[in-house]
């Protein structure tokens, strides 16, 4: 993803989580009420013009089935945390969240609209010496619909909180609806309103709740826009659904955010272009027995969509020892080279970068296009693997390449060429026997092979930073990585086929990262460590059954609650 897109939605999803994180946080110990069919009814009173909406239930055997995971030191972790946020509700009143909240809060939608129009800065005549007022950036306006499942309760929340100390309400009538303006002792004040005695429409600003009122009384909703009925009715599938993000036009989302943003003008027009290939998009999160799960749905435009998906057979796992705590792989490097030269066309600054990566390698006498990428056409995969040998004894790790190529002539001339190259640097090259393997090392005087390569069979090249990384793919005497115990907890849930793995093995890691942290003096914070203990590992893969959808879905493997 591009810079700028990537800098855009961070805000956008920060929003989100700033307003629903308090409320999902603390139904993870709490266990609130609830189920998570009430989506589409939320989704009728939010305005057609929302960029997109989230919906998190409150159904209970969702949320308990979180409490299956995590350390003893990480559930006492969230349980204060948790024990923290509800003191800080009450801190000026007697408001508690399990006697006052709890009782009657349905399903909570959050919906983002568009900004407010920009308007200009008023003031008088500027005085000699003195600097004009800035005029501030519109930010998107937050809507809360909250499911009201216990009338009696939400009115006696709501007569509570107006007596308050220091708090000041009124109401104002908005075409026949009641408005409540809620001011605090201090901060902003905030606007609600009740409709059909079933939801309350919350909002920090009096437009979006207004816009909702006329919503209710008849005006297009989220429900009804175009593309957005069929992804909230079908969402994204997981079991025990926390929460559920909609996104029925992504085009005209990102172009309105950008239209309020400063920065607008410093985006390529074919990166505008680019965002039109992915039409809407639905995402949602759940937990299972092996953790929390994450699953997104883009459907594309398949007449702009140049991304040729291949499926990858994930035989080249086979070949990755089973302590392997870190791996990415895929299928088909130079398919992927070859869309992006043909879309660096569009971009004159990386075109030009390109040529001149090129004209480097020419000086060599390599060509990029086909010494380096043309023939790397089948599966790869890049790999960590533990080691304390050697000229990897001071680091722990090292890595390891292995690909597939249906051109073994051209990449073992590529090989040639870069091994000329490393003599002409005085690097000593040698060759040995590995498990009846030819290995061709580069030896760095007292410290042994720094790199290494060699095929493992006919079609099957590696390239291994470290000698004992090569003795070990060569020897490949071990247990491999698919058949590990923690490949499959971690990533053998995962859609199948798909178009590669993303692989981490957190307690491996953790070994290596807390080596450092020794090292450097600089140990990691209880807080953190307790939290990380409680994982087991992360994947993720994606897959795309047709060039007019795309799916990715991710795994945060969790550890069984150990607690007694």
């Amino acid at each position: 993803m591009p810079e700028s897109k990537s800098k855009l939605l961070i805000p956008v999803v920060g929003a989100t989580v700033v307003v629903a994180g308090s409320l999902a946080a603390y139904m993870y110990l709490r266990g609130p009420a609830g189920d998570s069919s009430g989506a589409l009814g939320s989704a009728k009173l939010v305005p057609s013009t929302a960029l997109m909406a989230t919906y998190i239930t409150t159904d209970p055997q969702a949320w308990d089935k979180l409490k299956q995971f995590g350390t003893p030191e990480a559930q006492k972790l969230i349980a204060k945390n948790l024990e923290d946020f509800n003191k800080q509700i009450s801190k000026d009143g007697d408001i508690s969240y399990e006697k006052d909240i709890k009782p009657w809060v349905g399903g909570v939608m959050v919906a983002m609209l568009p900004p407010n129009a920009a308007k200009p800065a008023q003031f008088n005549t500027t005085t000699p010496g003195t600097i004009p007022p800035i005029a501030s950036q519109p930010e998107p306006q937050i809507l809360m619909v909250v499911g009201i499942k216990d009338k009696i309760s939400a009115l006696n929340f709501g007569n509570k909180l107006k007596a308050q100390k220091g708090v000041k309400s009124q109401d104002i009538d908005y075409k026949g609806e009641k408005i409540t303006e809620t001011k605090p002792a201090s901060g902003q004040p905030t606007y609600s309103a009740v409709l059909n005695n079933s939801y309350i429409v919350f909002s920090p600003e009096k437009a979006p709740v207004e816009r909702a009122i006329d919503t209710y009384k008849g005006q297009a909703s989220f429900a009804t826009k175009e593309g957005a009925n069929s992804i909230l009715s079908k969402g994204a599938e997981v079991k025990n659904s926390l929460a559920q993000i909609y996104i029925p036009d992504y085009p005209g989302m990102v172009k309105q955010l950008l239209a309020a943003s400063p920065q607008a003008s410093q985006i390529n027009p074919q990166t505008l272009k680019q965002l039109e290939q992915v039409k809407s998009m639905v995402a949602a999160v759940g937990v299972d027995d092996a953790g929390i799960r994450l699953k997104a749905v883009a459907n594309l435009d398949p007449q702009l969509n140049k991304f040729q998906y291949q499926s990858t057979p994930s035989t080249i796992l086979g070949q990755f020892p089973a302590d392997t705590f870190a791996l990415i792989s895929g299928q088909g490097i130079s398919r992927g080279w070859s869309t992006i030269v043909e879309q660096s066309q569009d971009y004159p600054e990386f075109k030009q970068a390109l040529e001149q990566v090129r004209a480097q390698t020419k000086l060599v006498n390599i060509d990029l296009d086909k010494d380096i990428f043309g023939w790397m056409d089948k599966e790869f995969a890049f790999g960590a693997i533990p080691s304390n040998q050697g000229i990897l004894a001071s680091v722990g790790f090292g890595g390891a390449w292995v690909l597939d190529t249906s051109d073994r002539k051209t990449a073992e001339a590529t090989l040639t060429k870069l091994d000329t190259l490393a003599k002409a640097q005085q690097i000593n090259i040698s060759t040995r026997k590995i498990g009846g393997k030819d290995v061709t090392e580069w030896q760095i005087p007292q410290q042994g092979a720094l790199l290494a390569h060699g095929w493992l069979d006919e079609d099957t090249l590696f390239l291994a930073v470290g000698g004992p990384i090569a003795e070990t793919l060569a020897n490949s005497k071990t247990q491999t990585l698919d058949n590990s115990n923690n490949f499959k907890a971690i990533a053998g849930s995962l859609q199948k086929p798909n178009g590669g793995y993303f692989y981490l093995d957190m307690d491996r890691t953790m070994t290596l990262v807390n080596r450092f942290a020794q090292q450097t003096q600089q140990p990691i914070p209880p807080e953190a460590n307790a939290i990380l203990s409680s994982i087991r590992g992360l994947s993720m893969t994606a897959n795309s059954p047709d060039k007019s959808s795309s799916q990715v879905e991710m795994l945060l493997a969790l550890k069984p609650s150990t607690a007694k």
